[in-house]
């Protein structure tokens, strides 16, 4: 009875993990929105889950491919991007990752989710060094937030 209860807390918890995972491959249109947090107004999807930048990406191109696409898994393109209210559709773009798929960028900057971040607002790893870069929200100007 004891390794069920785990093997299911196990489970419940992974399956949490990916909830930012699960968006990114939402069947419908991606949605970019400004909204207000602790940090001012940054960036996050039409879902509320807010989109970092790393700072080791160089040139419009993703430098997080493996264990760290796992931790901060990417904001794919399927579909037309709507751009919410305070985003500049100027600065909207995408990037090819090296599956072919399209990663998409704002101000050349390619978007993440952040695994731990579970919930709508949340914002787990702002200013977080972790594989060999920095990991930092967006303002709607294209601004990192430090």
């Amino acid at each position: 009875m004891r390794r069920t209860l785990l093997g299911t807390a196990v489970v419940a918890f992974a399956l949490l993990a990916l909830a930012p995972a699960a968006m990114s491959g939402e069947s419908v249109a991606p949605t970019l929105a400004v909204k207000s947090s602790s940090f001012g107004r940054v960036l996050f999807d039409g879902r509320g889950y807010v989109l970092y930048a790393f700072t080791r990406d160089k040139n419009g191109r993703s430098a997080c491919y493996g264990a760290c696409a796992k931790a901060w898994p990417v904001y794919y393109a399927k579909g037309t991007l709507r751009a919410g209210t305070g985003i500049k559709r100027s600065l909207i773009g995408t990037t090819k990752r090296r599956d072919g798929r399209r990663q998409i960028t704002y101000a050349g900057r390619p978007l993440y989710y952040y695994v731990g971040d579970t919930r709508p607002g949340q914002i787990l790893c702002q200013n977080v060094v972790e594989f060999g870069g920095t990991w930092l929200i967006v303002r709607p100007g294209g601004k990192l937030v430090r």
